[in-house]
C-alpha cells in the first residue's frame, strides 16, 4: 500500500486540524452562552442553536437522507441515544450550567471531559488508555488548571461549587457517554448522520423549551441575541459536531479527548484580544503544558477503535 504522505491528504484528512478547530469553536460558545446567560434563557438556546442547525442543513442533506433511509431506520435507537445525549441532553445542561456559574468554574468542569470520556469507553467496550495517553491528558489536565488558577493554586481553593457547577459537570458525563457511543455510529454519509441526530436532539428538547416558555422566561430580541443564535447554530453546531464526529473516525475517543484541554487556552486567547487582558507567565506556562500533553496523547499508532 503506497503511503499517504501530509501534503496529500485533504482538509478532512487532518484530525488534529479539525478537532482544534473544534475547540476553538466551542470555546466561543461557552463565552456567548455565558455573556447572553441573562437575556436567553437556557433551554430556549439549546433549542434555537440546534433548531436553527436543522434548518440550515436539511436541504442539503435531503437527498442523503433518503439514499441512506433504510440504514437509518435500521438504527434509529443508537441514533435516538446520539440525539439524546450529544445533541439534546449535554446542551441542554451546559446552558443551563452556565446560567448559575461562573466562566472559570466552567472552564475548569469542561476539563475533565477526556476523562470522562476515557471512563465511558472502559465501562461499554473495556478500552484502556496507554501510559502516553494518560500521560497526554494528566498533562495537559495540569495545563489547564495552571491557566485558570491563574499560576496561584489558592484561586482553585477560592473556588465554590454551585448547582451551575453540580449541572456542568452532569453535561459532561453525558457528553462522554455520546463520544464514546460514536464508535458504534452506522455506516451513513457523515451529512446524514449529522442531519439525523440534530433532528432527533431538536425534537429532544423542544418539550423542555416549551416548558420553560410557560413557566415564564422569555427571550430579550436584540442584535446581539439574534448573532449569537446564528453563530451558535452554524458554527459550535453544525460545523464543530461534522469536524469532531470526522476527527473520532480518523483517530478515535481516547486520542481526540485531550484536544477538550483546547478550550481553556482558546479562551484565555479569546479574553486576551478582544477583552482587553494582558498575557502573563502562567498563560505560557499553560500553554505549553496543555500542547505538550496533547502531542504526547495524540502521537503513537492509532488504537482499534479507530477503525470501527
Amino acid at each position: 500500500m503506497t503511503e499517504i504522505r501530509p501534503a496529500q491528504l485533504g482538509f478532512f484528512d487532518r484530525p488534529y486540524l479539525l478537532l482544534s478547530l473544534t475547540s476553538l469553536f466551542w470555546a466561543i460558545n461557552i463565552v456567548l452562552g455565558r455573556m447572553v446567560a441573562g437575556d436567553i434563557p437556557p433551554l430556549l438556546l439549546a433549542f434555537l442553536r440546534w433548531g436553527g442547525a436543522a434548518l440550515i442543513v436539511l436541504p442539503f442533506a435531503w437527498k442523503g437522507l433518503v439514499r441512506d433511509w433504510p440504514v437509518i431506520r435500521r438504527n434509529l435507537p443508537l441514533i435516538a441515544a446520539l440525539s439524546a445525549t450529544g445533541i439534546g441532553g449535554y446542551n441542554a445542561l451546559a446552558y443551563w450550567g452556565l446560567f448559575y456559574t461562573e466562566a472559570l468554574n466552567a472552564l475548569l468542569i469542561q476539563s475533565t471531559g477526556p476523562l470522562l470520556i476515557a471512563i465511558w469507553g472502559f465501562a461499554l467496550w473495556g478500552d484502556r488508555l496507554s501510559p502516553r495517553q494518560l500521560g497526554g491528558i494528566l498533562t495537559s489536565l495540569f495545563g489547564v488548571m495552571v491557566i485558570i488558577c491563574r499560576g496561584d493554586v489558592v484561586h482553585l481553593a477560592q473556588l465554590k461549587l454551585n448547582p451551575g457547577d453540580i449541572i456542568t459537570f452532569l453535561a459532561l458525563i453525558i457528553y462522554g457517554l455520546y463520544a464514546a457511543l460514536l464508535r458504534k455510529r452506522p455506516e451513513i454519509h457523515q451529512l446524514s448522520f449529522l442531519t439525523t441526530t440534530i433532528i432527533g436532539g431538536t425534537l429532544f428538547l423542544a418539550p423542555f423549551a416549551v416548558g420553560e416558555f410557560l413557566a415564564g422566561p422569555r427571550m430579550n430580541v436584540t442584535p446581539t441575541t439574534f448573532a449569537v443564535v446564528f453563530y451558535v447554530a452554524l458554527f459550535p453546531s453544525l460545523i464543530a459536531y461534522m469536524f469532531f464526529v470526522r476527527g473520532v473516525e480518523l483517530i478515535g475517543p481516547n486520542r481526540a479527548s485531550p484536544f477538550f484541554h483546547l478550550m481553556p487556552v482558546f479562551g484565555s486567547v479569546i479574553a486576551i484580544v478582544f477583552l482587553g487582558e494582558q498575557p502573563q507567565l502562567f498563560h505560557a506556562v499553560g500553554f505549553a503544558l496543555v500542547l505538550t500533553g496533547v502531542f504526547a496523547a495524540t502521537k503513537g499508532p492509532a488504537l482499534a477503535e479507530a477503525a470501527h
